[in-house]
């Protein structure tokens, strides 16, 4: 499978990209826990159908110390055991925050209350704008139909 558009020879999307990329090395060095973000950056790229970041951030976070188990259980996380109360926050406002369009309120009080009780403003902030960036990873990644699979842990670090 090739891709519709090679974002990588495309000046305008190379461009784009350091600025996007720049933006999520600020969120790599918030306080917010790195294990929280790529779960919610897999979680969000499962609801997308987004197979390049769903690679990548299951190559990453695996990676990096997260365990099989609480990879594959990402998708069914309400029904999972293995994940903190704060990580479920997360991925909850993940959900809610990536499914906007599909809910007539958006984000709900009740997801935004709950995140807020487990992660202090900055870490919130960081919460929201990588839910926000990942989101658009993922749009730019499903519209050229972005290749998945041959994705090497830390390949654009």
């Amino acid at each position: 499978m090739d891709a519709r558009l090679n974002l990588f020879a495309s000046q305008v999307a190379v461009k784009f990209a350091k600025h996007i990329v720049a933006a999520n090395k600020v969120l790599a060095e918030s306080t917010l826990p790195h294990a929280t973000q790529e779960l919610v950056k897999l979680r969000a790229s499962q609801i997308n159908g987004c197979g390049f970041c769903t690679d990548m951030h299951a190559k990453d976070a695996a990676h990096a110390g997260e365990t099989a188990t609480r990879l594959h259980l990402v998708a069914a996380w309400r029904e999972a055991t293995v994940f903190t109360e704060a990580e479920r926050a997360a991925l909850e406002l993940a959900e809610q925050g990536t499914r906007i369009a599909d809910a007539a309120g958006g984000v709900t009080d009740e997801a935004w209350a709950n995140a807020a009780k487990h992660y202090d403003e900055e870490q919130l902030a960081a919460l929201v704008c990588t839910i926000s960036l990942i989101n658009a990873f993922n749009r730019g990644n499903v519209m050229v139909q972005q290749p998945a699979g041959d994705y090497q842990p830390g390949q654009f670090a």
